[in-house]
């Protein structure tokens, strides 16, 4: 007896059908859909472009920043055009090939960005906990290799769902309540069981996600004992700024993601239609915010982000002049550059560890501009250098 053919046993296309029950409502649905993309766009893109462009925020705070930003770009983009065009009734098909694509691009940028995430939250753990040894434990080559790690242990994962899913028969099966194609969504097509599916889901969610999620955990747990035992009033309150915003990023991102996780594959009595809006929130809302949260909450951004603004200003003006309290060339983040190019003047002159007279090892102060000794207490690191809480470290390569 001969084998089935598995392939005419997959579809040619998959029909996504939107929101069940909600069609009359997926023209009004799209309008804050397409603005939330829109500004996921603008806003990442200009995070990208001036962390790219300013070589004082080349340090790995920012650099993770950057491939979070990255990761929103590409997440938000692999759903969301989609998702428009099937609110707006221009095209509801999906290749079965198309559809797999769709489905590993989502789950691996969304692996990837949960393991920046971790890598932020130890970049913080340093930062905060033992300050004078940040740039010597996280080096533009070790930040690059954690890069790397994130995307092969992504790829690595997420793989392997492919052929869990082109294995199955779906006996003509192709319509899909859904606005994108994914995992689970797809295997319940199938006409044949899916418990291999349902458990590798399970799994994959747990290696990745969820142990990403505890090693964050764990991490913001030694931060706050680090902080909790400072006898000094000022270093609490600039640490758990800096870290607000990681917070902040972090519940939106593993929030709405879990319970669609979690609803898809044992919430039998949760209404469809609000898995599908769970399903879309973490697509769209996290790539939209993130970009905001940072740039709201850390000093540097701002003002570099005013400064790129008002040389584009400049540009299309095509002249230079008085512009409201700012200087004669209309850049009043003259300034701060000058600030970033007397600290590596500085850091330049000195050299990191240099040892003076008295033994003693010192830093450049970025606020007085004298030397410094280091310190042996907690405490004592956090009030000399209290740039390395705010995310401008003035140890930074």
């Amino acid at each position: 007896m001969s084998a089935p053919n598995l392939s005419r046993s997959h579809p040619t296309f998959f029909t996504l059908v939107g929101i069940p029950g909600m069609e009359k409502c997926h023209t009004w649905i799209s309008i804050p859909v397409c603005m939330m993309y829109s500004a996921a766009l603008l806003g990442n893109s200009v995070l990208l472009v001036t962390i790219v462009k300013e070589r004082s925020l080349h340090e790995p705070m920012y650099i993770f920043l950057g491939m979070l930003a990255v990761c929103d770009l590409l997440l938000s983009t692999a759903t969301v055009p989609k998702t428009l065009s099937i609110l707006w009734s221009l095209s509801t098909q999906i290749s079965f090939s198309g559809c797999l694509a769709q489905m590993f691009s989502i789950y691996f940028i969304f692996v990837a960005e949960s393991a920046i995430l971790l890598a932020m939250a130890f970049d913080r753990y340093i930062a905060i906990c033992d300050p004078l040894r940040y740039t010597a434990v996280l080096t533009r080559s070790v930040v690059g290799k954690v890069g790397v790690a994130a995307l092969i242990r992504s790829f690595c994962i997420m793989f392997p769902a492919i052929f869990l899913l082109k294995r199955l028969p779906y006996c003509g099966h192709n319509v899909m309540p859904h606005t994108y194609c994914e995992h689970i969504g797809v295997a319940r097509l199938a006409c044949a069981d899916i418990s291999v599916n349902i458990w590798y889901g399970v799994a994959a969610g747990f290696l990745s996600a969820g142990l990403d999620a505890i090693s964050i955990a764990i991490s913001y747990v030694l931060i706050f004992r680090c902080l909790w035992g400072l006898p000094s009033p000022r270093a609490s309150p600039k640490a758990l700024h800096t870290c607000g915003s990681h917070l902040c990023v972090i519940a939106m991102f593993y929030t709405p993601a879990f319970f669609s996780f979690l609803g898809h594959r044992f919430g039998q009595h949760v209404p469809q239609h609000v898995l599908i809006f769970l399903a879309n929130l973490y697509v769209v809302v996290p790539p939209m915010l993130n970009p905001i949260i940072y740039g709201v909450r850390t000093r540097q951004i701002r003002e570099h982000v005013a400064h790129l603004l008002r040389l584009g200003g400049r540009g299309w003006q095509g002249m230079a002049g008085q512009a409201g309290t700012g200087n004669q060339d209309g850049l009043p983040a003259r300034g701060a550059k000058r600030s970033f190019e007397k600290r590596e003047m500085n850091e330049r002159q000195l050299g990191p560890g240099k040892h003076g007279p008295d033994g003693n090892v010192f830093k450049i102060s970025v606020f007085d501009g004298h030397r410094h000794p280091t310190h042996s207490s907690v405490a004592e690191r956090l009030d000399r250098f209290p740039d390395v809480l705010m995310g401008n470290n003035p140890l930074g390569p």
